[in-house]
């Protein structure tokens, strides 16, 4: 009997080794399982919030770009409208000046003050017109150079023409300043057409730049907020 209860007990103490190293194997597997549970659900976190700051970088960046494109217009719709007052300033003056000169019937003294008051005035709209040319765009300023051009050749067949009545000659009956009027009208109808399509960029032009470039960006932006931090 001895003899029996021996190898009993032998197996008895294999049976609860291998108890309890299926307990610890399968308590091993328990916790390796939540680590690993938990460490796809924190990459999965971590993921999801990569996406979420891309697309608020993204929207922030999209917001940057079109206050810059209001900016650009607040500006640029300033500077025209300087220009066109200048312009209109200087082109007011000289064709009551012509007028008042057609309209007398005896030569009369040139009149350096009028002439030079105008003179004045349309160098102020150049120099109004020179911001435009900096503002652009390239259509813009081309267009403004022409008009001054205009405006100058309309100034100054006006003192040729109160010139003549000076010296008691015959003008031509200001045909020469018809002409030249036409043209600066013409000009000046192209320059508004050309300043309102620049105008209306903002609503054309409102960009998303690729995902690489947009990184660069959000980086440099964290980078500096943490600094400020």
């Amino acid at each position: 009997m001895a003899d029996i209860e021996g190898p009993l007990n032998d197996v008895t103490a294999i049976s609860g080794k291998n108890a309890d190293m299926t307990a610890i194997f399968v308590s091993a597997v328990g916790v390796l399982g939540t680590v690993m549970g938990a460490a796809l659900t924190a990459f999965i976190a971590a993921r999801t919030e990569r996406r979420r700051e891309r697309s608020q970088d993204r929207v922030q960046l999209n917001d940057l770009r079109v206050e810059h494109q209001r900016w650009r217009r607040e500006r640029r719709q300033a500077a025209y409208l300087s220009f066109l007052e200048g312009l209109g300033n200087a082109d007011r003056d000289n064709q009551a000046f012509f007028r008042e000169l057609r309209a007398g019937h005896a030569p009369v003294p040139l009149d350096e003050t009028r002439i030079a008051a105008i003179r004045l005035k349309f160098k102020d709209a150049e120099s109004a017109g020179l911001v435009v040319v900096l503002e652009g765009p390239e259509a813009v300023a081309e267009a403004a150079h022409n008009l001054v051009d205009q405006l100058s050749s309309l100034v100054q067949d006006v003192r040729k023409y109160a010139e003549a009545i000076a010296a008691d000659s015959q003008p031509n009956g200001g045909d020469n300043v018809h002409e030249a009027g036409m043209r600066f009208v013409a000009e000046r109808k192209a320059f508004l057409g050309l300043a309102r399509d620049a105008l209306d960029e903002v609503t054309k032009h409102i960009l998303i730049l690729p995902d690489t470039q947009l990184r660069d960006w959000a980086s440099r932006r964290r980078s500096r907020d943490d600094s400020v931090r």
